[in-house]
């Protein structure tokens, strides 16, 4: 089945969706937060139609090559580790999706961020602000430079903690691949206490921690990982609840 908008046409074909088995649950008991939030009845899975297939227009003439680097900012620059991300948006069939918006927030090195309730006694960084976006290349590939986030506590148990990550928004091609998430670091030392992670079924949690990436280190300056992002499918990438207990 197909239809038609100005100037294109669109394949209206279902999207496919996660396995059920590796759905990250939206009300998770040691999450507390989520059992203010998830819904009470068993979700009903909807046709895709029009509306779900397409997406907004992201005007991308307006994201420049500084909104990728979040280590320059307010005339200086970030403290901590510099490191690179990179890697490739697909869709549920393995095919890139280019042209697309990918925006990260995150903690600084301390593990602090630029926002009114964070007021944990951690420094502030005043050339850091923790916000950057950029848009893929026609192969789907997508690349920041920042600096390793910190870990901080939150509250959620006895001595929480959070390990290092970096939230992700996505748009996709259209509204059913809209992905919302966070990329952790391997083997950071605090997964073992993180519900936010161990909310993730053990199989797909692989899925959500990047690679370290040597051959994309850039000499004397900064290390690479590493993070392909799935959009829908068997291998999506583990979608983050609409809040996460964080403070951004």
């Amino acid at each position: 089945m197909t239809g038609t908008t100005p100037g294109s046409r669109l394949d209206l074909r279902r999207y496919a969706r996660t396995d059920v088995a590796l759905r990250t649950p939206v009300g998770y008991a040691d999450y507390k937060s989520t059992g203010l939030r998830a819904p009470l009845r068993t979700p009903v899975d909807l046709p895709h139609r029009l509306t779900e297939v397409t997406g907004p227009l992201l005007g991308e003439d307006r994201v420049t090559a500084a909104d990728a680097d979040l280590t320059k900012r307010l005339g200086g620059e970030a403290q901590g580790q510099r490191i690179i991300v990179h890697g490739r948006v697909l869709d549920s069939d393995g095919r890139p999706v280019p042209n697309t918006l990918v925006e990260v927030w995150q903690a600084n090195a301390a593990g602090r961020y630029r926002h009114v309730v964070d007021n944990w006694p951690a420094p502030l960084d005043p050339h850091f602000d923790g916000l950057g976006r950029v848009m893929t290349d026609d192969q789907g590939r997508y690349e920041f430079t920042t600096v390793k986030p910190g870990a901080y506590p939150w509250g959620n148990h006895h001595n929480a903690w959070r390990p290092a990550h970096i939230h992700f928004s996505l748009f996709g091609r259209a509204f059913t691949q809209r992905l919302v998430t966070q990329m952790y670091f391997p083997d950071d030392p605090l997964f073992f206490q993180d519900p936010i992670f161990n909310s993730i079924p053990e199989g797909a949690r692989h899925l959500a921690i990047s690679r370290f990436d040597y051959e994309r280190t850039v000499p004397d300056w900064a290390l690479g990982f590493q993070w392909d992002i799935v959009l829908r499918g068997a291998e999506q990438t583990p979608f983050e609840t609409e809040d996460d207990g964080d403070v951004a």
